[in-house]
């Protein structure tokens, strides 16, 4: 799962929602200078991590991507299964899409907690060009993929990727409506342990 979903399953608790959302560009060793609370987020994220890579629905989709785009195939299915919880967000979401990005971007703006420079430039691409609201259209996922492509340091195509999405979108979609039910039960589980 990408961004969204990591921060859409932290429930209502932001400083979780914070730790989830950043837990991958946060080293091991930086962990116990955030809040508690962001701490607690950061370890829900890899645990829906672990959880997902070893779903057997998620890896069907990673197979079927693998031939083309080898180890970068876990990263643009992420990218897929947000665009189809924002395609269907509310469904799980009481509020729309655009209250619930615009809400969290604004408590992003507000906090406290003291972000790192790398991190400080992620929370300022992720609001400035609403990544949440962009995962909607395919469209918009592909120029997610496209800044991203640019971060990358070998050839990951990932922004031709959509193109997979619009030739197989009911497969995708089906598989992700198969398995975000299983990934919110673990997460809630989860967030309840730590």
């Amino acid at each position: 799962m990408n961004f969204l979903a990591h921060v859409y399953l932290s429930g209502d608790n932001f400083s979780v929602a914070v730790g989830n959302l950043i837990a991958d560009q946060v080293n091991r060793n930086e962990i116990q200078y955030f809040p508690l609370e962001v701490q607690k987020g950061i370890s829900l994220h890899r645990a829906i991590d672990e959880f997902t890579d070893a779903h057997p629905l998620f890896k069907n989709c990673v197979t079927t991507l693998f031939p083309t785009y080898r180890h970068y195939s876990r990263v643009i299915v992420d990218m897929y299964f947000d665009h189809f919880l924002a395609v269907h967000w509310e469904t799980f979401h009481g509020s729309s899409l655009h209250d619930f990005s615009n809400n969290f971007y604004n408590a992003l703006h507000q906090t406290e907690i003291d972000f790192p420079d790398n991190l400080k430039r992620f929370i300022h691409s992720l609001t400035t060009y609403n990544w949440f609201e962009q995962y909607i259209s395919v469209s918009g996922l592909g120029a997610i993929m496209a800044q991203m492509d640019r971060r990358t340091r070998f050839d990951s195509n990932l922004a031709g990727s959509t193109s997979i999405l619009i030739e197989k979108y009911p497969y995708f979609e089906q598989q992700f409506l198969n398995f975000i039910k299983p990934l919110i039960a673990f997460s809630h589980s989860k967030l309840s342990e730590l």
